[in-house]
């Protein structure tokens, strides 16, 4: 290994992030269909330190080599469930008192920066084709929407999910900067 790569927590960057056990925000995954978008979704949640991943409807769930592939070791280090219903699952998040986030482009979304999270949060992502479904869009407190400034209106989920955790996790360390 290259002696000038070493992990971000042991350098001088990582100390702002020192107070961070675990970033506030659980991820629901429903009816994803691909398993190198699952895969890439776990390493992501891993590397953002979210509480766990939820995997609904035909959402892969480990092990599976298209997971295993492209998580490199991170489905073991994230806690995830199954839910036999994303629209269930984000009732039971909303019962503890998570802002449920739906992150899909609509009349009612707001622009992600803009975005004032409730923490804790479940980001709720759907198919990457379809989007979520109806009922999961309408029970969702927000919608938020990545500024696609392109000829193209979408991201690929994981590369979406990716943009939304790291900002969460930018609002989540200023919040608790400002709280000291």
């Amino acid at each position: 290994m290259d002696e000038d790569r070493v992990p971000f927590l042991a350098t001088t960057s990582g100390a702002p992030y020192d107070c961070i056990a675990r970033l506030p925000v659980a991820v629901l995954l429903d009816n994803i269909r691909s398993l190198y978008n699952v895969g890439s979704l776990f390493r992501t949640a891993d590397a953002a330190c979210v509480e766990r991943l939820v995997l609904s409807g035909i959402t892969g769930r480990p092990p599976q080599r298209g997971i295993t592939k492209t998580a490199l070791g991170a489905e073991g280090a994230v806690l995830w469930e199954p839910a036999a219903s994303g629209f269930g699952a984000a009732k039971e998040f909303r019962r503890r008192g998570y802002e449920i986030a739906a992150l899909e482009t609509s009349l009612r979304s707001v622009d992600l920066y803009d975005w004032a999270p409730r923490f804790p949060v479940l980001l709720v992502l759907g198919n990457e084709v379809e989007g979520l479904d109806a009922e999961l869009l309408e029970m969702a407190d927000t919608h938020v929407r990545i500024p696609m400034l392109g000829m193209k209106h979408s991201l690929n989920v994981a590369t979406a999910a990716g943009v939304a955790l790291y900002e969460l996790l930018r609002k989540y360390r200023v919040l608790l900067k400002e709280s000291r």
